[in-house]
């Protein structure tokens, strides 16, 4: 008896698989998965391009079957029929519409079903006559779409001729007129501020080299400060008096400001004169005299004759805030042409004589050896 009893329970082990395999295929078919289906016939009154034996049956756009069988009408060789196995629970109805759909713009044809009213009879199959056309293809619908479109375009053959002979006539005068257009364009940037700006020249003022004979030396230090100015003069701009358009200064700058210039180049000056005793630019407080300048004017002229205008005011103060002495100095250079080179030229002129005059004054009001 020991000996049979693993043969009993491996019978009843096959003999349970063999029973759940039946149950698993009675369910699908019945309850789950495919469940239970109706068959009904479709005829296609024309060609069903890609429809194949397992294509998908939708309704309402739910896949609820697939066809089954396809084949051709004996009594007409024009006409598709085909067999489409659906859920029972389908609501296919006499005056169901039939047609084809494509699933995406390449994919394969399915059979779609839609609406209906009418109730079936029970126990009647039904056959449903598919729409018209219904079998027609997107190429073909491509194809018409294509043919309306040239018919389209040949009715209106001469209005679209003269269309493109206006396009031609304007693009020729845009051409003729490109620079003017440039222009235009280029004035546009820059009243809005937009468009690729032009690479700045820069220019520079020097310092006279020759300021006179050294009699005298400082006896005491002198420091410099940042000259001060109105707001108009806290620029690298040319100013013109009166102002006016200067397209050939547009792209003109100063090396700097203009009251850090003429700080920059006075003490130069004052180098040259006398290096051992340098002016002080920094540490103010150290020094025993300061040389206080206002910049009143330092601009181009171009009423009558163009020239350069420079008007320092200047003050020697001690230590204790005193004012030992003070002065204006101002001078003009005329020059032929106003343009950038010419200007500077002029400027530097001007600018050495009140440098010179100004190292001599304070040498002489300072004090000296």
């Amino acid at each position: 008896m020991e000996t049979r009893a693993p043969y009993v329970l491996i019978g009843a082990f096959v003999l349970a698989a063999i029973l759940a395999v039946f149950g698993f295929v009675y369910w699908l078919n019945n309850t789950g998965g495919i469940g239970p289906r109706t068959t009904y016939r479709v005829q296609f009154q024309g060609p069903v391009p890609g429809l194949l034996v397992g294509a998908g049956v939708l309704f309402n756009g739910i896949r609820v079957g697939e066809v089954a069988e396809l084949g051709l009408a004996q009594d007409n060789p024009r006409f598709v029929n085909a067999t489409i196995s659906v859920a029972s629970a389908t609501p296919v109805r006499p005056d169901t519409r039939v047609g084809l759909d494509f699933q995406g713009l390449t994919g394969v044809p399915v059979v779609a079903l839609e609406g209906g009213t009418s109730v079936a009879k029970s126990g009647e199959v039904v056959t449903l006559i598919a729409d018209a056309g219904a079998g027609q293809s997107m190429t073909q619908a491509a194809r018409d779409a294509l043919r309306r479109v040239d018919s389209v375009l040949e009715d209106n053959a001469g209005p679209l001729k003269d269309t493109i002979a206006n396009f031609k006539t304007f693009s020729d005068g845009l051409a003729r007129n490109t620079d003017k257009l440039d222009g235009i364009v280029a004035g546009i940037e820059k009243l809005t501020g937009g468009g690729a700006s032009a690479p700045k020249r820069t220019y520079d003022l020097r310092a006279p080299q020759d300021i006179g004979p050294v009699g005298k030396a400082l006896s005491a230090s002198l420091a410099i400060p940042e000259p001060t100015a109105i707001a108009m003069l806290q620029t690298q701009r040319m100013l013109f008096s009166p102002v006016r358009d200067t397209p050939n200064f547009a792209e003109f700058l100063w090396s700097d400001s203009i009251p850090k210039l003429v700080q920059a180049r006075l003490i130069d000056s004052f180098e040259n004169y006398d290096i051992a005793h340098a002016p002080l630019r920094t540490d103010l407080g150290q020094a025993d005299y300061q040389l206080l300048i206002d910049i009143r004017r330092f601009r181009i002229a171009t009423d009558n004759e163009p020239r350069a205008e420079i008007v320092l005011s200047a003050r020697i103060v001690n230590k204790n805030g005193g004012v030992i002495a003070s002065r204006i100095i101002e001078t003009s250079e005329k020059f032929d042409k106003v343009e950038p080179a010419a200007s500077v030229e002029a400027f530097e002129a001007a600018f050495s004589h009140i440098a010179k005059e100004l190292v001599h004054w304070t040498v002489a009001s300072a004090g000296a050896e």
